[in-house]
């Protein structure tokens, strides 16, 4: 262990995976200094476990209805979280649950940061009419609420799994865009830039290779604070009944359905609640913490 340290923070490193390594252990180790951050590590680290193994440890079979064991309350033997209206298991559909969560995370955070990128880098290298064409755009897209202009588009588009991700995508890119952007115009006249262009490098080259690298890091924790309004946009489009349709498991659409029994049946709608609760906490614990490790200004904090 100790010679795996040593190769890791050596301050000559040999090659470049090496400094990568490097850096990326002395990132982990500013992280877990971190206790919020760690918790929301933990947190995320659960919900993955839970997606990944709920045929496993979920107790029922979340659509399986028996209306002999309706609205059970929690701590019943065999249904520790209560059942439904319709005698489901709260707990094995909230395990369920987790994989439609990060099914529509994983999907916007692999759409709207890329394009927002892809925007933001094109816009901030170029300048001039292209800049402000992309910018205004960008604007359009920043003057509506995100809930609201994602429950215009999947008006149109109609209810559906994918077509409330699509709309939570072509919500989410604009932030994406003015922080990459804003990264661009830092770096497109800096000495290496203008070297790798009398190189004979084109603009292509330039923005990909060099460009797009040093606005990875402003990305990556933009995504990860933004992972807790996407969960709670995607919610609320399931709770509207335009999101994830029945009977599929889905957090927003369980506290819909329990919002009837909110007095009386408490745990039907405040069960699901929790989870959208923790795990949108878990990211903002881990955003922030991510902040702190990849923000060069505090690097040396």
């Amino acid at each position: 262990m100790s010679g795996w340290r040593t190769w890791l923070t050596d301050p000559n490193p040999a090659s470049r995976g090496q400094a990568r390594a490097g850096q990326m252990w002395l990132a982990w180790l500013r992280i877990r200094r971190n206790n919020l951050a760690m918790a929301g590590l933990v947190i995320v680290a659960i919900l993955l476990l839970m997606a990944a193994f709920a045929p496993l440890i979920a107790p029922h079979d979340p659509f399986v209805q028996d209306l002999s064991r309706r609205l059970l309350p929690p701590g019943t033997a065999g249904n520790w979280l209560g059942t439904d209206d319709f005698g489901r298991d709260i707990l094995s559909r909230i395990l369920y649950g987790a994989r439609i969560t990060l099914y529509i995370v994983a999907l916007v955070a692999v759409t709207a940061p890329v394009l927002g990128l892809l925007v933001g880098t094109v816009a901030g290298y170029f300048g001039g009419w292209i800049d402000a064409v992309l910018m205004r755009l960008t604007d359009i897209f920043l003057a509506f609420p995100r809930l609201i202009l994602a429950l215009a588009l999947v008006a149109v588009l109609g209810p559906g799994i994918e077509n409330a991700v699509l709309a939570i995508a072509l919500t989410a890119w604009p932030p994406y865009a003015r922080v990459a952007r804003a990264e661009t115009l830092t770096v497109r006249n800096s000495d290496y830039i203008a070297a790798v262009r009398l190189q004979g490098a084109g603009n292509t080259r330039i923005i990909a290779g060099h460009v797009v690298p040093m606005c990875l890091s402003s990305v990556i924790i933009r995504v990860t604070l933004d992972m807790a309004g996407v969960i709670l946009i995607a919610a609320g489009l399931g709770f509207l009944g335009l999101g994830v349709q029945p009977p599929l498991p889905e957090w927003g659409l369980m506290i819909s359905s329990g919002r009837k029994y909110l007095f009386e049946q408490w745990w039907v709608a405040t069960m699901p609640g929790l989870a959208i609760f923790i795990v949108s906490l878990g990211f903002n614990l881990l955003g922030d913490g991510l902040r702190d490790v990849l923000d060069p200004r505090s690097a040396g904090k």
